[in-house]
C-alpha cells in the first residue's frame, strides 16, 4: 500500500480523496494554485505544494508542475479526481514513465475510450449495444448526406474528441444537415483542435443512463448498477439518482453483466462509467468515462461502498474487495449539484461566502469545500457543492432532499438552490417521468 498520495485536483473532490486517504492511514499531498492558498483541501491535507498562478493551464493542468510536486513530496501515487488531467493519456504515460502510480486506468485505455469512434468500435467488439451510426469519421457533407439517408432523420453530428456537448449538432431534416455538419466541425476544431466528426441516429426522448463499473486490471470486473442523469442543461448534469426510476431489475442485471464482462475482457483497472441513451427498453452506448464521476456518491449510498478507497486498493495491485454477489442495492439516493451561478442565465457568481451551513440528519451528505469567509475564485468550474440524500425508497429520498435544501445556507453568492426547490414541485420530477430534453424545455418555459 502507498505511504503517500498526491491529489492532482482541487475543491470538493480533492477533499473527498484526502478523507479516504486519512481513513486508510495514507499521507495526502495537496497541490494548489496561488488563488487556492486558503482552500479547504489545502487546509485539510498533510502536505501542500503551490504549483503555479491562478490559471488552470499554469497550475492544475501543468504536467511538469505536478510531476515536480510528486517528486519533491515523495508521493508514490497520484489521484487525479475528475476533470483537469484525469482523462489525459499523455499525463498518465508521463506519470508511469517517472515510476509513479496513476490511480486510474492505463494510458492505453484512456486513449482508447477518449476517442469517440475508437470507443464505439471497442464497445461493439465487446458486445455493448450501440446507437446506429456511421462507420468511423464522416469526412465531408456528401458522405454525411449518404449516411443520414441510410439511417433516416433526425441525425446527430458529434465531435470524435468531444465532450460537454461541444461539437454536437442535430439535423432534423436533410435541409438542416449542411449547416449542422459544418457547425459541428468548426466547433470541434475550436474546442479540441480536431474537426473530425461522426454521425448517429438521433433518439427522440431517451434517458441518460450510466453504469458504474470497476475493474481490478487482472481480468476481474463488476458493475454497481446504474445512475439516471437525464436532468441536464446544455448536456451538463444537474440532478442524478440511483437506481434509475425507469430501469427494471432484469434490465439492470442484463446491461450490468454486459458492462462488467466488457471491462474484464479489457483488463481495465479502477473506476469507470459506461454511458448510454435508453429508450423503449433498449440501451445505446454513447461513451465511457475512464475516471471517477462527479455523481459517484449516489452509488456509494445505495451500495455502502467507498469507491475512492477501492480505486486506491486496486491501484496498489490488490484485487477488488467485493464481488458481484456482495453488491446489493439498498434504498434510493439523489444528488443535486450546487453551483455558484446566478439564475436565470446561469452566469458564474464567484465571491465571498458570508455564511455557510450544511444540512444534516439521517441519510444526508454534503460534499463541499466551502466555509464561512471563503472566497470562491473566478478561475475554475462553478460547482461549489453536492448535496446527496439517501432514503429507503425514492419518495423518502425526495422528501429528504426537500428538507435538506431548506436547511442549506450559502450566503454571499447566488446559487442554483432555488432551481431545485422549483423542480421538486414538478409532478414529472416527483414521478421520475422525464428524459434528457425535459429540463431544457422546463427552463425555457419557467425561467
Amino acid at each position: 500500500m502507498f505511504d503517500k498520495i498526491l491529489i492532482a485536483n482541487r475543491g470538493e473532490i480533492a477533499l473527498r480523496v484526502i478523507r479516504a486517504c486519512r481513513e486508510m492511514g495514507i499521507q495526502s499531498v495537496a497541490v494548489h494554485s496561488t488563488a487556492d492558498a486558503d482552500a479547504m483541501h489545502v487546509r485539510m491535507a498533510d502536505e501542500l505544494i503551490c504549483i503555479g498562478p491562478p490559471s488552470g493551464a499554469q497550475s492544475y493542468l501543468s504536467i511538469p508542475a505536478i510531476i515536480s510536486a510528486c517528486e519533491i513530496s515523495g508521493a508514490q501515487a497520484i489521484h487525479p479526481g475528475y476533470g483537469f488531467l484525469s482523462e489525459n493519456a499523455n499525463f498518465v504515460q508521463i506519470v508511469e514513465d517517472h515510476g509513479i502510480t496513476f490511480i486510474g486506468p492505463s494510458a492505453e485505455h484512456i486513449r482508447q475510450m477518449g476517442d469517440k469512434i475508437t470507443a464505439k468500435d471497442t464497445a461493439k467488439a465487446l458486445g455493448i449495444p450501440c446507437v446506429p451510426g456511421s462507420d468511423g469519421g464522416v469526412p465531408d457533407v456528401e458522405t454525411a448526406k449518404k449516411v443520414a439517408a441510410d439511417m433516416g432523420y433526425p441525425v446527430i453530428i458529434k465531435a470524435t474528441a468531444g465532450g460537454g456537448g461541444r461539437g454536437m449538432k442535430v439535423a432534423e431534416t436533410a435541409a438542416d444537415l449542411v449547416q449542422a455538419f459544418q457547425t459541428a466541425r468548426s466547433e470541434s476544431k475550436a474546442a479540441f483542435g480536431n474537426d473530425e466528426v461522426y454521425m448517429e441516429k438521433y433518439l427522440q426522448k431517451p434517458r441518460h443512463i450510466e453504469i458504474q463499473v470497476f475493474g481490478d486490471g487482472q481480468g476481474g470486473g463488476v458493475h454497481l448498477g446504474e445512475r439516471d442523469c437525464s436532468l441536464q442543461r446544455r448536456h451538463q448534469k444537474v440532478f442524478e439518482e440511483a437506481p434509475g426510476p425507469s430501469i427494471t431489475a432484469e434490465e439492470r442485471a442484463r446491461i450490468g453483466e454486459i458492462c462488467a464482462n466488457a471491462i474484464g475482457k479489457m483488463g481495465y483497472s479502477g473506476a469507470g462509467t459506461v454511458e448510454f441513451l435508453y429508450e423503449d427498453g433498449e440501451f445505446y452506448f454513447i461513451e465511457m468515462n475512464t475516471r471517477l464521476q462527479v455523481e459517484h456518491p449516489v452509488t456509494e449510498a445505495i451500495f455502502g461502498q467507498d469507491l475512492v478507497r477501492e480505486q486506491i486498493l486496486v491501484a496498489s495491485g490488490q484485487k477488488l474487495s467485493f464481488s458481484q454477489d456482495d453488491l446489493q442495492i439498498n434504498g434510493h439516493a439523489i444528488e443535486v449539484r450546487i453551483n455558484a451561478e446566478k439564475l436565470p442565465n446561469f452566469s458564474p457568481c464567484p465571491g465571498k461566502i458570508t455564511a455557510f451551513h450544511a444540512p444534516g440528519g439521517l441519510g444526508v451528505r454534503m460534499d463541499s469545500a466551502l466555509y464561512d469567509g471563503y472566497s470562491i475564485p473566478p478561475y475554475y468550474d462553478s460547482l461549489i457543492g453536492k448535496l446527496i440524500v439517501h432514503g429507503r425508497d425514492r419518495d423518502e429520498a425526495l422528501a429528504r432532499l426537500s428538507r435538506s435544501l431548506g436547511e442549506l445556507i450559502v450566503d454571499g453568492v447566488d446559487t442554483t438552490v432555488p432551481l431545485f426547490h422549483a423542480l421538486l414541485q414538478e409532478k414529472d420530477v416527483q414521478t421520475g417521468d422525464y428524459n434528457i430534453h425535459w429540463l431544457e424545455k422546463w427552463l425555457d418555459a419557467n425561467l
